[in-house]
């Protein structure tokens, strides 16, 4: 991944506005932020071990920022990230990733929701981040915050109307499959591959019987496209088969989703030991209708929940994050984010996941420049 061109971190923190009284700040915002990001990535989780990371490594900070008044206590920290203004923090976070990926070119986008678990206090609901993820470059794009998952209908598009997704395909599971959202796609110059469930019962019925036709008689009679994969894995054998039909004129009321062309069904069988288990899968798209280009789609769009949301729970521990105040954790989650990105941006490519890169993030002053575009 090319870097030059990239904003500096800084540069693009300038955009967001101090909420703080201007006679009380001792601390520079753009600094803070700064630190947070370095001690973020080289392992620090909590607004606690921000500080007592930074405080240990102030002498090497100091080559790079001034902290004239050294290094805030947790409580600043805490203080601070919950009044940043979230939209504010998201816009700069976007405005950074459009530096490193000004076009995303024929890119699969997964959007997907995730909550943190632990960030709910008593009288608070637990944070819910609705996020777009590329799924080749493994970067993310942006998020969008919600008090809960059946909010995802409405932060989706929101989401969406800040991204550059002309050429790319986006990814939605069942809860974002609605007439409004695939329209909101089609207007954005993507293509969508939108999973169809309960959700529509309808659509999902008649594509069910469709599928029940098509099993009753010769393949050769229906005209569709078809692929499968085959994978072993750590004594896990997964087979996947995918058809793909254009017989739109079967669906219910297939003009409501925009520029539709095909649709399809995925059948995975997994094998474990002796435990065979299969599931069925149903799909709406308006790429042609080609399986093995679906089904490619399909699969990345699965990959988020290794490549984002188990990086973030294994390697970031967000779902211990107890961040409570205002957007306090809305925000430490963005800034998790922006360290995922600078990680899987590494320039030297080293060997390892990102927990280990963290552990030599924490030990190697050289690496960690070399992340943060410092040297």
């Amino acid at each position: 991944m090319e870097t030059e061109g990239r904003l500096r971190l800084a540069d693009v923190f300038v955009s967001i506005q101090d909420p703080r009284q201007s006679a009380k700040v001792e601390h520079d915002l753009v600094e803070l932020l700064v630190v947070a990001v370095n001690a973020v990535l080289v392992g620090a989780d909590t607004f606690v071990e921000i500080e007592l990371w930074a405080k240990e490594k102030l002498d090497w900070l100091r080559g790079y920022l001034r902290l004239i008044h050294g290094i805030p206590s947790h409580d600043t920290f805490g203080r601070m990230f919950g009044l940043i203004d979230a939209d504010q923090f998201e816009a700069a976070f976007r405005r950074w990733v459009s530096s490193i990926l000004p076009t995303l070119g024929a890119e699969i986008i997964a959007i997907d929701g995730k909550t943190s678990r632990r960030s709910g206090g008593v009288d608070a609901t637990a944070l819910h981040l609705v996020s777009a993820f590329a799924a080749g470059a493994g970067l993310v794009l942006g998020q969008r915050a919600t008090a809960e998952k059946s909010n995802e209908i409405t932060a989706i598009p929101e989401l969406l109307s800040t991204l550059a997704l002309a050429g790319c395909t986006v990814t939605i599971d069942a809860m974002g499959t609605q007439t409004a959202i695939a329209e909101t796609i089609q207007e954005r110059g993507a293509d969508y591959v939108l999973a169809v469930k309960d959700n529509q019962p309808k659509l999902a019925e008649s594509i069910e019987d469709f599928w029940r036709c098509f099993r009753a008689h010769s393949a050769v009679h229906t005209p569709h496209s078809f692929s499968e994969t085959v994978e072993k894995d750590h004594g896990r054998l997964e087979t996947r088969r995918c058809h793909v039909f254009d017989q739109l004129e079967c669906l219910d009321k297939p003009e409501q989703w925009k520029g539709l062309r095909c649709f399809a069904v995925l059948e995975s069988e997994r094998t474990i030991g002796d435990k065979t288990t299969c599931e069925r899968r149903l799909y709406i798209s308006t790429l042609p209708p080609d399986a093995q280009r679906i089904s490619h789609a399909i699969r990345s769009h699965w990959a988020v929940e290794n490549r984002l949301h188990w990086s973030m729970d294994v390697s970031f521990n967000d779902d211990q994050m107890r961040a409570r105040t205002n957007a306090a954790a809305h925000n430490l989650a963005v800034l998790k984010h922006i360290t995922l990105n600078l990680i899987r941006l590494d320039p030297i490519k080293r060997k390892g996941g990102i927990k280990a890169r963290r552990l030599i993030a924490a030990t190697s002053d050289a690496y960690r420049a070399e992340l943060l575009g410092l040297r």
